[in-house]
């Protein structure tokens, strides 16, 4: 089906004229003036196609297209007038950014023409954005997954700080910071090009030599420039990069901003990894924060007592129960599940930490561990839906049960 046009005019004869002309070869809608135009595009589109005179009282085409553009930034702009004068011509060009300028009259044939060739520079626009969301999603993605394969137990630390940081920003208010819970999923992402035999030194709390301690600070900038290859991630790219860098100047990297030139999102995200770093698998607790206030020149002070704040209210919650828990087999993993203990192998080796939120990756590779080690069964997890219940109702401050509207869980126990 084509996309949608949009005809404005001040004249009602001539849209009337226009659209039984038109609507036998595109879907049309007429708006009688430039306030009906606005309208029409907040409550009925998008418009593929804007079709608009110039002169009309009250705003003209060239502010009526203008608005569009900020509205509808994707919608192609056309104008028709009779005032055929340079000035008319530039500013309709320069202002409303339009892609073709018919003067009045204008025949069926020629407008027809105009029509299709900005349909086709819509459907363009369009198929390129859809195509460079896809890519987007698909690539995050695909790190996601290399990351849980790699260095599974950072890519479980990595998917409990960035609930925390959505419990944050939810219990905060604040505006959409997508980039900063992306950016804190991502963080570990350069644990990739970390070798293997450092990564076990690290996971078995094994001092490491100056040369290994220096692979694992550089990690970050080593995630820089992979994020950095995605388009629309630039800034992801950045907060990732400084998120070793402290309040005081200290960390790395070493000629970065610091204070309150530190962007925001890297003061929190390096708070955030601390915390991490201190309470281990256990959730975080006043001990926890007195243990970082050791180092407090290190954190915004702020983003500090905020962060401690929400975060002992979030300790007063009720534990999610055993109701709200489930055993399942190795064959009963899906993706979102997340581990409510450390999965183990039978001779106590851990294979993911609690906390652990599985993809189809990671359920892959436990399949294919399964066929040469036993692993402990039954494995104890957390439903998707129990866990975004059991977090609203930590930031609601009501309980999991309350959050969820019900006492029984969706599979049917009770």
């Amino acid at each position: 089906m084509k996309g949608k046009i949009l005809l404005v005019d001040d004249d009602a004869n001539l849209l009337a004229s226009l659209n039984r002309q038109l609507r036998r070869h595109y879907p049309v809608d007429v708006a009688e003036g430039g306030q009906q135009a606005l309208f029409a595009i907040q409550t009925h589109g998008p418009y593929a196609v804007v079709v608009c005179d110039m002169r009309m009282p009250g705003m003209d085409g060239v502010q009526v297209l203008r608005k569009i553009r900020d509205l509808s930034p994707n919608t192609i702009r056309i104008m028709l007038t009779g005032n055929a004068d340079q000035q008319t011509a530039m500013d309709a060009v320069n202002e409303g950014a339009i892609f073709r300028f018919f003067n009045k009259p204008c025949s069926t044939e020629t407008l027809c023409k105009g029509l299709d060739a900005a349909l086709e520079q819509y459907r363009l626009l369009t198929a390129e954005k859809e195509l460079l969301e896809k890519t987007l999603s698909g690539s995050i993605k695909l790190l996601m997954d290399v990351l849980s394969l790699v260095a599974p137990e950072a890519y479980g630390q990595a998917t409990r700080m960035r609930d925390w940081v959505h419990r944050l920003i939810t219990e905060w208010n604040l505006p959409s910071r997508w980039q900063l819970e992306l950016a804190t999923m991502l963080s570990a992402i350069g644990h990739v090009t970390i070798p293997t035999e450092i990564t076990q030194k690290m996971a078995d709390g094994v001092i490491l030599s100056p040369i290994e301690e220096g692979i694992v600070v550089h990690a970050p900038e080593a995630a820089r420039k992979l994020i950095g290859n995605i388009p629309r991630l630039s800034v992801v790219a950045n907060i990732v990069a400084l998120q070793n860098r402290g309040y005081d100047g200290s960390g790395f990297p070493v000629d970065a901003p610091k204070g309150d030139a530190l962007p925001l999102d890297a003061r929190l995200l390096y708070l955030i990894k601390d915390v991490a770093r201190v309470c281990g698998e256990k959730e975080p607790t006043a001990a926890t924060f007195r243990t970082l206030e050791a180092h407090k020149e290190r954190y915004d002070p702020i983003l500090f007592r905020k962060v401690r704040d929400a975060m002992s209210r979030w300790n007063n919650t009720p534990e999610l129960s055993d109701i709200e828990r489930e055993e399942v087999k190795i064959s009963g993993l899906t993706a979102d599940q997340v581990l409510a203990e450390n999965m183990e192998l039978e001779n106590g080796h851990m294979i993911l930490a609690a906390g652990a939120r599985l993809n189809v990756a990671l359920i892959e590779r436990i399949h294919n561990l399964a066929k040469i080690h036993p692993i402990k069964q039954p494995i104890v997890i957390i439903q998707p839906w129990v866990m975004r219940a059991h977090q609203a109702g930590a930031i609601a401050g009501v309980t999991p049960a309350v959050a969820a509207g019900t006492g029984v869980s969706p599979s049917g126990n009770n």
